[in-house]
């Protein structure tokens, strides 16, 4: 029951919330004047004798909160200023959270100091309940996000970073706090920052909510050094809160790109030569008919090759091959395309080129190699005397008969063979 000769105590009494009021006595100690049974409840003190009776604070307040909660009151009552706090209170049943708030309660006429002050409290177990259950989600997430093998990258709808996983910054060299609310344009090399906002633009308004980017092509990040970063990328939106958030994650495929290089380049390039091969050879004429310019084709043979294995041996003929590979280049143009066609046989395609400027680079190659007139460092030890015969086609006007133009060259070559070899011939 109230003490209703306390008007303060049917005051408090008639609040829902945890309420007291806290003055101080004649030695200065803090002094709980009226309370209710949530103050009570809240702090886990005792409700014995009357509450309209002045108890100290110490008495009712657990030992580990007196100290912030005492230091709040006695800023209250020394700057007149309303306070708030944040307390937990531990029961056998569990933890209880109240927010607590402080304001000076009935000032002495013109007097500005504070007698006493009114302490509510409001139970938010439920939201710091809550909130810690979000914090263990989001540190479970963060962990899960941070052990990633895989880069993982969040922007806002302004194209922003707001996450950055640790192997992002493995990935890019850049600090998560470095780039968190950067665009992320910055990760992209310059060429391809213009467009990508588009392909955002069009991506959030598609019904598809994930995507893999284009397989076709190779897309690429930036490191901070500046070193292109061939990567592969799915991507994702999601809406929070009627904004859209975009999530990419981002694998490095560096050593998948450079097998791929690999095997291409096999594919195309002759392995005892390096030159490109026959198939390569083909597929850039296909690119040069495709022009009316002039082109000229020169298709080469190593005289005598067979004596030259039988004489020096099969590693002395790869040497030649080689040697004739590095010459021929050597003398090409930017523009022409010097390839192995197959055995001891190579070609070259001269685009611009018409018979006369063709005849003259095909007779200074086989002078070049007639009068050994090259440096080279033999790896059988000695320099192998060889010579080559060379047939020249060139294209007709509006001519796109590939088979055509290097059937006329192979015969050319057969008529060079057949005059004595170590000479050129024209078709």
């Amino acid at each position: 029951m109230a003490d209703k000769s306390n008007p303060l105590q049917e005051f408090v009494d008639g609040i829902a919330a945890s309420v007291a009021i806290v003055g101080r006595g004649q030695g200065g100690e803090l002094i709980v004047t009226a309370c209710n049974d949530g103050f009570f409840d809240m702090t886990g003190g005792r409700r014995g004798g009357l509450r309209a009776a002045s108890m100290l604070l110490d008495t009712l307040m657990p030992s580990y909160a007196r100290h912030e909660f005492r230091k709040k009151l006695m800023e209250c009552f020394s700057t007149g200023v309303a306070q708030e706090l944040e307390q937990a209170y531990d029961f056998k049943d569990g933890t209880r959270w109240w927010r607590l708030s402080l304001k000076p309660f009935r000032h002495a006429g013109g007097n500005s100091s504070v007698l006493e002050i009114l302490v509510t409290g409001l139970d938010i177990t439920p939201k710091m309940t809550l909130t810690h259950e979000l914090e263990v989600s989001t540190s479970r997430f963060r962990s899960v996000v941070d052990a990633a093998y895989d880069a993982i990258i969040t922007v806002d709808q302004e194209h922003n970073i707001t996450l950055f996983n640790r192997a992002a910054e493995n990935l890019f060299g850049y600090d998560a706090s470095e780039v968190i609310g950067h665009p992320l344009v910055s990760l992209l090399p310059e060429k391809f920052r213009p467009r990508h906002s588009a392909y955002i633009h069009q991506f959030s308004r598609s019904p598809v909510n994930s995507r893999q980017m284009d397989e076709r092509n190779r897309i690429w990040g930036q490191h901070r050094d500046g070193t292109l970063l061939p990567v592969e990328i799915a991507i994702s939106k999601i809406n929070v809160g009627g904004l859209l958030e975009y999530t990419a994650v981002i694998r490095d495929i560096t050593d998948r790109v450079r097998l791929m290089d690999l095997l291409q380049k096999q594919a195309v390039t002759d392995e005892l030569t390096g030159l490109p091969n026959r198939r390569e050879f083909l597929e850039v004429m296909e690119n040069v008919l495709s022009s009316n310019e002039h082109l000229a084709v020169l298709m080469l043979d190593v005289d005598y090759f067979k004596k030259v294995n039988d004489t020096y041996g099969h590693d002395a003929g790869d040497e030649v091959l080689r040697v004739l590979a590095k010459v021929g280049m050597a003398a090409s143009r930017k523009m022409d395309v010097f390839a192995r066609w197959g055995g001891e046989e190579f070609v070259a395609a001269l685009p611009g080129s018409d018979v006369d400027q063709a005849r003259a680079i095909a007779e200074k190659l086989r002078a070049t190699f007639e009068k050994q007139d090259f440096e080279h460092d033999w790896s059988v030890g000695r320099a192998i005397p060889f010579t080559v015969s060379i047939g020249v086609a060139t294209r007709v006007d509006g001519e796109n008969d590939l088979d055509a133009i290097m059937k006329r060259a192979d015969e050319a070559l057969y008529q060079a063979k057949e005059s004595g070899r170590n000479r050129v011939e024209v078709g």
